[in-house]
């Protein structure tokens, strides 16, 4: 999360001024649309093909623009979008358009500390002095709906206090009933794509994200979960002084991702090993599916636990469709072409299975999860990341046309959404490790492939000592 944006008097939550603006992104667009097909008429393949590409990437920077400058829900719409692969984007831009959704997690406005003090002290039912005993009134760090500050309590324990943008709970409410507008915009750039089933889930996650207390309740919960980890820390809530816009937690210090990015490659693994098996070891045992794993929630403490923090983009998955997650890399794995159709079909990635053979699909998928369905050691790095997404989604790609008549189910969205950004953090890191083998403990219930995974092992049955020294 970022930390270095100049103040911002004010987030713009009136339901009139934001309805108009979706609705003239949408409208302008769709003009400019109509335009470029009645001047196409009279063009040759090629100009065409060049004039509807000028025309996506022209629509893509001005979502870009328009999302960011209306922050809440507007601008998370984005960043989850920045995980889908856009159709008509041309190859070579695709990328970096969406490196610039992603983007719009850190373009978080600054809120003039008066305005803050007021809604905390509304929600606290007192004044700042009477609930702490100090209050550093510079904010450590900004997302989409809210900010963060450093505090001490009369009991004398550092704190971290996360508190909503004043109004941004009206200005959510309101794009989330605008957004059936922005449908035909990105339906338009992702003809592929299930909109409305996305759209749905979208309202869903987005608005228990704006209710602390779901996000107290799911911290608590993954926090009861790793209590005691031998290599793995979530801080504890304080459920008394933690409200509705207000979230206060346990302050850990910790180094951040950008230092560890500096870190010598045994330590760097190290860690990358640790947030695999923290991501997915919260999806397979706990059944939550957690979409927010970017570099500004991992720190590393001084113990060397890796810190994991913000859990408001959560989603509870349903046993049986993640145990059907699960037998489709395992029918990949074993090369089935006939499971993995079958298996994508039922998890509803197949709007007319009847267009797919199982053979195609395998091989797609293959591709798509190299990294981790190759038993070989493997180190990533970002060019690596980049060439595996753009093979994802290249128009050059054997496996396109495929590709654009498939969805995203609902329960998948955080799921892919929770691999593409581990995939990309491991690329920062230049992370190297067996991934298959660790897949293959969570996919396949695989006994522990590291040393690390031994002593985790160790603690789920009870006997791990607490250290993390392996």
């Amino acid at each position: 999360m970022s930390s270095d944006r100049t103040e911002n008097a004010d987030v713009p939550t009136s339901r009139v001024a934001r309805t108009a603006r979706f609705g003239g992104l949408v409208a302008g667009q769709g003009a400019r649309w109509a335009g470029m097909r009645a001047a196409n008429a009279f063009r040759s393949d090629e100009r065409s093909e060049a004039a509807q590409a000028q025309r996506a990437m022209a629509t893509a920077n001005e979502l870009v623009a328009r999302l960011g400058e209306m922050k809440g829900a507007a601008m998370k719409l984005g960043q989850v979008l920045s995980t889908i692969d856009f159709d008509l984007i041309p190859e070579g831009e695709r990328e970096q358009f969406k490196e610039k959704l992603a983007e719009l997690r850190d373009d978080a406005p600054r809120i003039p500390f008066s305005k803050q003090r007021k809604l905390m002290e509304q929600e606290l039912g007192g004044k700042l002095g009477d609930v702490f005993a100090e209050f550093d009134e510079t904010p450590i760090a900004a997302a989409s709906i809210g900010q963060v500050y450093r505090a001490r309590t009369h009991a004398g324990l550092e704190v971290a206090v996360k508190v909503q943008y004043p109004g941004i709970a009206e200005a959510v409410e309101t794009d989330l009933r605008n957004m059936q507008v922005l449908l035909p915009l990105v339906k338009r750039l992702a003809p592929g794509l299930d909109v409305k089933a996305i759209a749905a889930e979208l309202r869903e996650r987005i608005g228990e994200e704006l209710d602390y207390e779901i996000e107290a309740q799911n911290q608590r919960r993954v926090a009861r979960a790793f209590r005691g980890h031998p290599f793995i820390r979530v801080p504890a809530v304080d459920t008394a002084l933690s409200t509705r816009r207000v979230l206060v937690t346990e302050f850990v210090e910790g180094r951040p991702f950008s230092a560890v990015k500096d870190l010598p490659e045994e330590e760097r693994d190290r860690f990358a090993e640790v947030c695999f098996r923290f991501f997915y070891g919260l999806l397979t045992r706990e059944e939550i599916a957690a979409g927010d794993p970017h570099p500004g929630n991992l720190l590393l403490a001084p113990d060397d636990k890796v810190v994991f923090l913000d859990f408001g983009l959560i989603r509870h998955v349903d046993p049986d469709y993640l145990e059907g997650e699960r037998g489709l890399a395992r029918a990949v794995v074993a090369g089935d072409a006939d499971a993995v159709k079958a298996s994508m079909a039922e998890l509803g990635y197949l709007p007319d299975p009847s267009r797919f053979t199982g053979e195609d699909l395998l091989a797609q998928l293959l591709v798509a999860a190299e990294w981790y369905f190759d038993p070989q050691f493997r180190r990533l790095d970002p060019e690596y990341v980049r060439h595996s997404l753009e093979q994802g989604s290249s128009p050059r790609s054997p496996f396109f046309a495929q590709m654009r008549r498939q969805t995203v189910p609902a329960q998948a969205l955080l799921i892919r959404r929770m691999e593409g950004l581990l995939f990309s953090v491991f690329g920062e890191l230049r992370a190297g490790a067996h991934w298959h083998d660790l897949a293959q403990e969570y996919i396949a219930a695989a006994p522990p492939s590291t040393p690390l995974g031994l002593v985790e092992a160790a603690w789920l049955a009870g006997a791990a000592e607490p250290s993390a020294a392996a």
